[in-house]
């Protein structure tokens, strides 16, 4: 299986720590956000992934590299779970030369993807799922008939609506909707749901003519959630909900909660955590 990873993105919220450090590379306890990315799509059942990266993306390259230096001064042992992700699938790069916007990103995957569905992951999100997200999909994407894209959805509070794209559809499934419109980002008395695209996708190549249909809003960037409209209006999109847990490190409260949950479970971090939170606490 084939994913496409986005992580060209400015990460604009995280300023000025993203002047010069991708989004992709906070830190989320002892590795970065995009470690995780790459573990799922591997645990899924990748072999080929292309990383979508842009300028100033340079450290994401180098993390997934070998650093012989490393292993000359004896700090190998801290890598080895590192190194032993890495043998397990082929990491591939291509630069968006320009930022202009997610639908973009995924289209300069498309001679790497060639006629066959594959899995999208964002470069910035976390999600903890049994079995993993992109399975979920894969799975769902198969029992729909194996010929349609697939998306995950969650419901998202009422003041989270303007931050993501809407679906509105109509349940074919438990946890199934067929989809008939998305709208991005809209207001809330114009979202026609409560059901937010989370980021993750199991696609057709459909969507790369959809994506060439769809033109660039007044930013100049071509939306994925527009293509994907596209693509509902040509043939069936599906929306299916998710067993798991969904982490957007894109925001600062939601990456500082994250760092917290992910060091309780570490058995050797877990006791400083609570002590220091007992501290704050008081």
């Amino acid at each position: 299986m084939k994913v496409v990873i986005p992580a060209a993105g400015l990460g604009r919220r995280f300023l000025p720590a993203t002047k010069s450090m991708p989004k992709e590379m906070l830190p989320v306890v002892d590795r970065p956000v995009i470690h995780y990315v790459v573990e799922e799509a591997v645990a899924a059942g990748a072999t080929n992934i292309v990383i979508i990266t842009g300028r100033g993306k340079r450290a994401v390259e180098d993390y997934f590299d070998h650093n012989p230096d490393l292993g000359s001064i004896g700090e190998a042992r801290e890598l080895e779970e590192l190194e032993a992700l890495t043998r397990k699938v082929s990491i591939y790069y291509i630069r968006q030369r320009m930022p202009k916007g997610l639908a973009n990103a995924i289209h300069c995957a498309k001679h790497f993807v060639g006629h066959e569905p594959f899995g999208v992951l964002l470069g910035d999100t976390i999600n903890v799922c049994t079995p993993p997200l992109l399975e979920q999909l894969k799975t769902r994407f198969t029992e729909l008939g194996g010929k349609y894209s697939v998306l995950s959805v969650e419901s998202v509070p009422d003041s989270k609506v303007k931050d993501y794209g809407i679906v509105q559809g109509h349940e074919v499934a438990p946890g199934v909707l067929e989809v008939e419109r998305m709208v991005e980002k809209p207001r809330l008395e114009d979202a026609p749901s409560r059901l937010g695209i989370t980021g993750a996708y199991f696609l057709t190549p459909s969507i790369f003519r959809a994506i060439e249909e769809t033109a660039p809003d007044a930013t100049g960037e071509t939306q994925l959630t527009t293509a994907l409209n596209t693509l509902a209006h040509q043939e069936k999109v599906y929306a299916v909900t998710f067993q798991g847990r969904r982490y957007d490190i894109g925001d600062r409260a939601i990456w500082l909660r994250t760092n917290i949950e992910f060091a309780m479970r570490n058995p050797a971090l877990r006791e400083a955590v609570l002590a220091a939170l007992r501290e704050y606490g008081r």
